[in-house]
C-alpha cells in the first residue's frame, strides 16, 4: 500500500511555501516529511495539522496508490 503526496507539493508551490515551511508551522519532524516523499502512510493527526495550516481537506493533499493495478 502507498500513497502519493504529489497535491501536496503542488499546493506548496502553488502557495509559495517550502517544506521546511510547513514543518515550522505544522511541527513536523523530518522524519515525517521523509515518509511523504517515499509515499509512506503517516498519520491522520499529522495530515489534519497539514490542512488546517493549508486550509483544505485530505483529498486535496493525499491520494491511494493501488499497486495492484
Amino acid at each position: 500500500m502507498s500513497y502519493s503526496y504529489n497535491k501536496l507539493w503542488k499546493l506548496l508551490i502553488d502557495k509559495g511555501m517550502l517544506k521546511k515551511d510547513l514543518m515550522a508551522k505544522t511541527k513536523i519532524t523530518s522524519s515525517t516529511m521523509a515518509k511523504m516523499g517515499r509515499g509512506e502512510a503517516v498519520s491522520m493527526d499529522v495530515l489534519g495539522r497539514i490542512c488546517a495550516e493549508l486550509e483544505c481537506n485530505i483529498g486535496d493533499i493525499v491520494d491511494y496508490v493501488n499497486e495492484e493495478k
